[in-house]
């Protein structure tokens, strides 16, 4: 029996690295949908939707090329119930990182794993409490002139700079970075895949 190829559909290179590292072998091809939330659509069921949405957008460009599992995921940050997306600029960046200074919030990723054979799919989300140290204006500054947070969710990457100002979590590491490992682990296997 052939193996079952994964595609993940996220241009996303830190979740290729958790997906290398825990020795999961896959090809990349990112999905193109509108991440829009909709209108009284909770944090949870918005991450759900849009994992689903990318692994269907990817399954349709792949279904002419034999079995396949496609791995979706959307990420966001939450704090008193604002999504905190990825800051426009470096002030957007300051505007979130002085929101979640010295206090916690919820880093939410839905994902979705879709076989394509038959179109089964196993899905969920995971939340992640993470912990901010208070931080003084100079130091947000400095962070923010790293570049680091302006193409991260909530302006941080706790696997990066971040790190240092991150002194306690509650839940899964990984879905902080962008892949609740364990979860997806699951949701394949149950799929069937098997290694390569």
């Amino acid at each position: 029996m052939p193996a079952i190829k994964l595609i993940l559909a996220s241009g996303s290179p830190r979740r290729a690295e958790i997906l290398s590292a825990a020795g999961i072998p896959f090809e990349v091809l990112a999905s193109d949908i509108d991440e829009s939330r909709l209108p009284g659509e909770s944090p949870t069921l918005m991450v759900e939707r849009l994992a689903r949405a990318k692994a269907h957008s990817v399954a349709q460009s792949t279904n002419s090329f034999g079995p396949r599992m496609i791995l979706g995921a959307d990420t966001i940050v939450v704090c008193d119930d604002e999504i905190l997306g990825k800051p426009t600029n470096a002030a957007d960046a300051r505007r979130m990182l002085v929101k979640l200074n010295g206090r916690d919030h919820r880093v939410i990723t839905g994902f979705a794993v879709l076989r394509t054979q038959d179109g089964e799919i196993r899905g969920g989300h995971e939340t992640t409490r993470v912990w901010f140290s208070p931080l003084a204006d100079s130091q947000i500054d400095s962070y923010i002139a790293t570049g680091e947070p302006l193409d991260k969710a909530g302006a941080y990457a706790i696997q990066g700079i971040a790190g240092r100002y991150i002194p306690q979590i509650e839940g899964c590491y990984f879905n902080i970075v962008g892949l609740p490992l364990a979860l997806v682990w699951q949701a394949m296997t149950e799929l069937g895949w098997y290694e390569p």
